[in-house]
């Protein structure tokens, strides 16, 4: 792992841009929050003290109103995000570039190019990764060959660029390529060992950046790898690093401030030993934990499924096999499962299953949302009705 290089490029911005030169930022040393500070003690739940929502909540029919259904060339994929912008990676036209970078607006369904090729340089580097705000635009790229990587970011603007980009990160193979969010004008970022290199041993840390700013702050540091990636809720980042690292292997899923650089820890759910989360988000004061895996230990939280509840235990659990990160608004959430979403009214103690796209669940229909979100996006790739092959990518809006 090593911080940016202190130089510059030039690199061919998107079609109104033109030239524009990509600036290497800082780093700060020092982390607001490291293994050796004071958490939450483990949570362990009697399998039979939380309430399994499908036994005991009322089915009803589905109350989300479908707002806007538009429909894409295959291969763009949507990422997370919590504007009226969502970041997509397009596949491009021909092999060099592979992967573009793209932008959906939720308020014309307008899909625009962004970043039209990767700022390294080499027929091997593609771009990996986008996420977006209505402010701001970052993207990872990948060396397929050399498995080196960066983080970039710039202003962004009505669907362009609209200023300097500059390189956050740099990595190696021994790193994985960054997990990222943007939030407003903010990038909070991951950087982990891989578990195959040669540097598995090293802790892990998170850095946020403000557009503007020179220098990007280390703010958490984790003594081994987070357990999920950075997941935005409200004025919430949600992260799970390992805690209590002189006792054993737990993760603390916990919500920090954005407002203040995660300075602020404003709540916290530490796992039970060896109980790794799968997918962790915040709705309200609500967090939402999913575990993949039935452990033999770790009580009701050590067993496969979704987690919708508060550090003092009181818990709803979805009995089934987790997806994707859930997101929601007040009292209602919404949780994938392998096929559907189930939409979850806690107030009401009732939930519906909004069915995937039609001809769409042999490839999946996947949430464009995480945590807070008043407006619910879904994307599938959808197969012709006729011959049955992969036809479109189908984006539903739904008004919660």
């Amino acid at each position: 792992m090593r911080a940016p290089k202190l130089t510059r490029r030039s690199f061919l911005k998107t079609a109104a841009a033109g030239t524009a030169v990509a600036a290497a930022v800082g780093v700060l040393s020092g982390c607001t929050h490291d293994g050796s500070e004071e958490v939450s003690d483990p949570v362990v739940v009697d399998e039979d003290s939380a309430e399994d929502i499908l036994e005991t909540f009322e089915s009803v029919d589905p109350t989300l109103v479908e707002e806007a259904v538009w429909s894409f060339p295959l291969g763009n994929v949507l990422h997370p995000a919590e504007g009226t912008w969502i970041p997509v990676t397009t596949a491009g036209s021909s092999a060099t570039p592979m992967v573009k970078a793209s932008a959906l607006s939720l308020a014309s369904g307008q899909l625009v190019e962004v970043v039209s090729e990767p700022v390294g340089k080499g027929t091997t580097r593609v771009i990996y990764d986008a996420r977006c705000s209505d402010y701001a635009y970052a993207w990872v790229e990948l060396d397929l060959h050399s498995r080196d990587w960066a983080l970039y970011a710039a202003p962004f603007s009505g669907g362009t660029l609209s200023g300097e980009a500059v390189t956050l990160w740099e990595g190696d193979k021994d790193f994985d390529p960054a997990p990222f969010v943007v939030s407003e004008r903010t990038v909070v970022w991951q950087v982990q060992p891989s578990t195959s290199g040669s540097r598995t041993t090293e802790h892990s840390s998170c850095y946020v950046w403000h557009l503007g700013d020179s220098d990007a702050k280390a703010v958490v540091e984790s003594p081994g790898r987070f357990a999920t990636a950075p997941a935005l809720s409200g004025d919430a980042v949600v992260l799970a690093p390992r805690v209590r690292a002189d006792e054993g292997v737990y993760y603390g899923v916990t919500a920090y401030s954005l407002s203040d650089d995660l300075e602020t820890r404003l709540d916290q759910l530490v796992m039970p030993q060896n109980v790794r989360p799968f997918r962790a988000t915040r709705v309200g004061e609500r967090f939402l934990v999913s575990v993949e895996a039935s452990y033999s230990t770790g009580g009701l939280l050590g067993r496969m499924g979704t987690y919708v509840g508060t550090a003092d235990g009181s818990f709803f659990r979805l009995n089934r096999e987790p997806s994707e990160v859930g997101c929601g608004h007040g009292d209602v959430v919404i949780l994938k499962s392998q096929a559907s979403y189930f939409v979850i009214d806690l107030a009401k103690r009732q939930y519906a299953v909004l069915a995937s796209a039609d001809r769409a669940v042999d490839y999946g229909d996947y949430p464009a949302r995480s945590g807070e979100c008043d407006l619910f996006v879904t994307f599938a790739t959808v197969k012709d009705a006729d011959t049955g092959y992969p036809a479109t990518v189908a984006v539903r809006t739904f008004r919660l």
